[in-house]
C-alpha cells in the first residue's frame, strides 16, 4: 500500500481514493478512531473492548490492548504517540471512572477521570497543551488537564454536546440541542461564549463537529444525517448535504487537510465527496462495509479512514490518476 503525502488535493486525486487496506478482525462495531497529529498513527476503540494502535503507512497493527472492566468507546490521542485518552462504556453510575490516561506502549492506565455519569459522546485533545474535553449524555461539558485528576471545569447545557477545539487551541465549539453552537475562548471559558450561531431549519442534535485546519470553517453532523459547512467566524451555512438515515447509528463527516472537501458516509452504505467551493458533489463510493460510522481523513496524507465493524485504509489510486494525466496530457497535444 502506497499512501502520497499532502501536497495539493484536486477533484482527480478525490475520486480514484479505493481501499488500500482491510482489518476485519474485530469483535464488534468500531466505537472511534483518531490520527495522531504528526506521526502516522490510527488508533481505534471498540465493542470487543479492544484498543488498536496502526502504522498508517505500513498499514500494520501495531499493538492491541483489551479493556474488559471498563469497555472502550471514544477514543483521542495525546502529544504523545503512544499515550490515548479512552471513555469508558462499563460501571459509570458504579465508579465514576469516566475517562482513563492510558499508555499503549507498556498497557498502563496513568490515571482515571472521574465526574460523567452517563456514556460520553464527544471528546478531542487541546492541539497547544495538557488541556482535553469531554461532552457526555448527561447534559454536561467538562474540561480536563492529563497531570491532574480532578475536573478543570463544567458547563451544564441541554441535550447531546459535541466538542472540538479550532486547529491553534484558542477557541472551542460546543454544539447541542435545537442547532445551537456557542464558541468560548479556552482561556477564560468560565466567561460564557463569545458568540452564538443557529443551525437554522434543522432541531436535530449535532452528533460531531469539526474545524478545518485553517480555522475558517466547522463542520456539524446532525443525528439525522444531515452534514453542514458553516463560515466559523461568521456562523453563515456555506453548504449543507442530506444522508440517507441510518437506524441506530450515527455517521461521521471529516474534511480534507486542506479544507476544500468534505467526505461523509451514508446510511445506505455509501461514501460521498463534495467540493466545498462549488457546493458540488465530485465524487461516491460504495463502502463495502456497510454504513461507515466512523469516518476521518489523515492530517498529512492522501488517505481516509472508514470503519464500522470493519476498518479500511482509503488510499488514492495511482495508476488513475497518472491515466488522467496522461489523458489531459494528449487533449492538450490535440488541440
Amino acid at each position: 500500500m502506497v499512501i502520497m503525502s499532502l501536497n495539493q488535493l484536486d477533484d482527480d486525486i478525490v475520486r480514484t481514493m479505493s481501499i488500500g487496506a482491510v482489518f476485519s478482525d474485530f469483535g464488534g462495531k468500531i466505537n472511534s478512531i483518531d490520527f495522531h497529529r504528526t506521526s502516522d498513527l490510527l488508533v481505534t476503540a471498540s465493542d470487543d473492548d479492544s484498543v488498536r494502535l496502526y502504522d498508517i503507512v505500513s498499514a500494520k497493527l501495531l499493538k492491541t490492548t483489551y479493556h474488559k472492566k471498563q469497555g472502550a468507546d471514544r477514543i483521542c490521542f495525546t502529544h504523545h504517540p503512544s499515550s490515548v485518552i479512552c471513555s469508558s462504556k462499563y460501571n459509570l453510575d458504579s465508579t465514576g471512572e469516566s475517562l482513563r490516561y492510558l499508555s499503549m506502549y507498556d498497557n498502563r492506565c496513568l490515571r482515571y477521570f472521574k465526574g460523567h455519569k452517563e456514556r460520553i459522546v464527544s471528546l478531542c485533545m487541546s492541539p497547544i497543551n495538557d488541556s482535553f474535553m469531554s461532552g457526555s449524555l448527561d447534559h454536561s461539558v467538562r474540561i480536563w488537564d492529563l497531570r491532574v485528576n480532578s475536573c478543570q471545569g463544567i458547563l451544564r447545557l441541554r441535550g447531546r454536546p459535541a466538542v472540538a477545539y479550532d486547529q491553534q487551541g484558542l477557541v472551542f465549539a460546543v454544539a447541542m440541542e435545537g442547532g445551537a453552537v456557542k464558541l468560548f475562548d479556552s482561556r477564560s471559558y468560565d466567561k460564557g461564549p463569545f458568540d452564538t450561531f443557529l443551525v437554522g431549519g434543522d432541531t436535530a442534535e449535532v452528533c460531531d463537529i469539526k474545524f478545518s485546519n485553517d480555522g475558517k470553517s466547522m463542520l456539524l453532523t446532525t443525528t439525522n444525517n444531515n452534514v453542514y459547512v458553516l463560515d466559523a467566524y461568521a456562523g453563515e451555512k456555506r453548504c449543507g448535504f442530506s444522508l440517507e438515515p441510518s437506524h441506530n447509528t450515527t455517521i461521521e463527516a471529516t474534511f480534507t487537510p486542506d479544507g476544500q472537501y468534505v467526505v461523509a458516509g451514508s446510511g445506505d452504505g455509501s461514501l460521498h465527496a463534495w467540493d466545498i467551493n462549488s457546493r458540488s458533489e465530485i465524487g461516491r463510493w460504495i463502502s463495502h462495509i456497510g454504513v461507515a460510522s466512523c469516518l476521518k481523513w489523515a492530517p498529512r496524507r492522501v488517505m481516509f479512514v472508514a470503519a464500522s465493524s470493519v476498518l479500511t485504509f482509503w488510499i488514492a489510486n495511482h495508476g488513475k490518476i497518472t491515466g488522467e494525466s496522461n489523458a489531459k496530457d494528449a487533449d492538450t497535444k490535440l488541440e
